[in-house]
């Protein structure tokens, strides 16, 4: 093999140019975050060359170390999870000509649709209005497929979407201020929206007083913000109705298995997983093991430091249908002050909600990869944990105030329902999507941060990018770099996002239940 003018130095313990064994191309490499950094080949004293992290050799083996860097087209692949990054990964994986001859397999927690997970709800938000320039260019790439069939039949409507802060000023709401001004300047410059209001064919408009807020909130009736702009090319969609359309996609591709088992642990092996076991003993090994159970990750893999899962209010209540005609039109209503939100109702439901730092449920484990060791992280307790799981006092208090503030009208209308939605948060809100550093079979798709639902359409062609170490092109490259593993844990173990959240940070759920119970009234309509 000879060395070429990538090669950063010979192996100092032996100084060959060519494998003992006299092979052209080595039978395994050593890739740490997705770049070659070692190149073996079966010899006792094999380490041929380390590499410079993004380089390959010679022409003669770019072919191999390309194929090395994305791993080998595996026999099998085993997906834990089917919220949005499993089931659009499999999705992705089924569509491959690469993967033609590969058994994929994906186990979900519960029967589809587990009314528990993250994704399974009645609206999200579907936006490209992001602070952070690679997160709008995708969803550049997402927009028109809610528009076109994936959106069809009512899973998506576009209303638009207002944003505001409350302040009459920046200086005590520096985040949010910030958010709107790199939001709406990403959208403008980004993505070529043009600016003013919707009868003169505007497609993003300015609101710089309350008055320009009050005036495209005006069915709400109340108080909506000081100031903001609204983009009405957003809209919203129907959450569960999005994931049962891509549930029969894959379906209809005849590639993927299906199985309803609760995976219990992950048997570890030096470097690679060897088996996933199910309740009761039944195990189930693969080429590749892809993880992606959202913020029930921590009982599979020690996240500590890197994603924690935290707990975020929602409240539902049930409405007119004069109520429905006269709100249902409304854009999103997304307050940067305080994270709370209202997204129009559907079939005569209106859901009041907080993008927060939301609240820990810290739980005592066996550690996921150490046998006789215990941990404790955060882990959702939802419905299927206690039926009578409400939200906290402290979530009720703001949900009521804020739909009191914005739509006078139904201030006291009782909760139909409330609940608790679990992210799986990163220490910046970019998401966790890469080969474990330890665990050379072992793919993590996680750390959505509440704001990875909107990219369900075309997220899981970008995970499988990654899988197979792709970069298409620059925000490919750009988004790899966002998800990567990181280089070094937190020191706390509870990542508790700097991402620009509302509500309050350090929150526990028990502690927060505590404070006093709410009722939540079944509502009489």
């Amino acid at each position: 093999m000879a060395q070429s003018s990538t090669v950063a130095r010979p192996a100092t313990c032996w100084q060959r140019r060519v494998c003992p064994l006299g092979k052209l191309v080595p039978q395994t490499v050593v890739v740490v975050f997705g770049v070659v950094v070692e190149v073996r080949c079966g010899h006792p004293l094999d380490l041929l060359y380390a590499f410079v992290p993004g380089t390959y050799p010679n022409s003669e083996l770019t072919s191999f170390f390309k194929m090395a860097t994305t791993g080998t087209i595996p026999s099998s692949v085993l997906i834990v999870g089917s919220g949005v990054f499993g089931l659009s990964t499999a999705y992705a994986l089924a569509q491959r000509d690469a993967f033609r001859n590969t058994t994929i397999t994906l186990l979900e927690r519960l029967d589809f649709p587990a009314p528990d997970a993250a994704s399974i709800d009645s609206s999200r938000i579907i936006r490209p209005d992001y602070a952070d320039p690679a997160y709008a260019a995708l969803m550049a790439e997402a927009h028109p497929h809610w528009r076109g069939d994936f959106g069809a039949d009512g899973r998506y409507s576009e209303a638009g979407l207002c944003l505001v802060q409350d302040s009459g000023d920046e200086s005590g709401d520096n985040a949010a201020h910030y958010y709107l001004i790199k939001a709406l300047e990403n959208v403008k410059s980004k993505l070529g929206l043009r600016v003013g209001r919707r009868e003169e064919s505007g497609q993003v408009e300015l609101l710089e007083t309350p008055d320009d807020v009050a005036r495209v909130t005006a069915s709400m009736g109340g108080d909506c913000g000081r100031r903001g702009y609204v983009n009405w090319t957003s809209g919203w969609a129907d959450a569960e109705a999005g994931m049962r359309y891509l549930r029969k996609l894959v379906e209809r591709t005849g590639r993927v298995k299906f199985r309803t088992e609760e995976v219990t642990r992950l048997h570890y092996g030096q470097d690679r997983v060897e088996a996933v076991e199910f309740a009761g003993d039944e195990r189930l090994s693969a080429d590749l093991v892809v993880l992606a159970t959202g913020a029930w990750m921590q009982k599979l893999v020690d996240l500590r430091g890197i994603a924690s899962a935290t707990g975020q209010v929602l409240a539902y209540i049930d409405i007119t249908q004069e109520e429905q005609d006269r709100l249902g039109g409304n854009p999103t209503l997304l307050c940067e002050t305080n994270g709370m939100f209202i997204i129009p109702p559907r079939d005569r439901v209106l859901k009041v909600a907080r993008h927060g730092y939301g609240y820990t449920n810290p739980t005592k484990i066996p550690h996921p990869e150490r046998p006789g060791e215990s941990i404790t992280v955060s882990l959702p307790r939802t419905k299927q944990d206690d039926p009578n799981l409400n939200i906290a006092p402290e979530g009720d208090k703001a949900c009521r105030e804020y739909l009191a503030k914005c739509i006078p009208s139904l201030a006291t209308r009782p909760w139909t329902q409330t609940r608790i939605c679990w992210y799986s948060d990163t220490p910046v809100g970019d998401w966790l999507i890469s080969y474990h550093p330890t665990y050379r079979n072992l793919f993590v798709a996680t750390g959505g941060s509440g704001h990875a639902y909107k990219f369900l359409p075309v997220v899981g062609e970008r995970i499988v990018d990654v899988v197979m170490g792709e970069e298409r092109d620059k925000l490919g490259a750009e988004l790899g770099k966002k998800w990567k593993w990181p280089a070094r844990r937190r020191e706390e173990d509870q990542v508790w996002t700097d991402d620009w959240r509302g509500g309050v940070k350090g929150m526990v759920l028990d502690e927060e239940l505590a404070k006093g119970e709410v009722a939540a009234p079944r509502s009489r309509l």
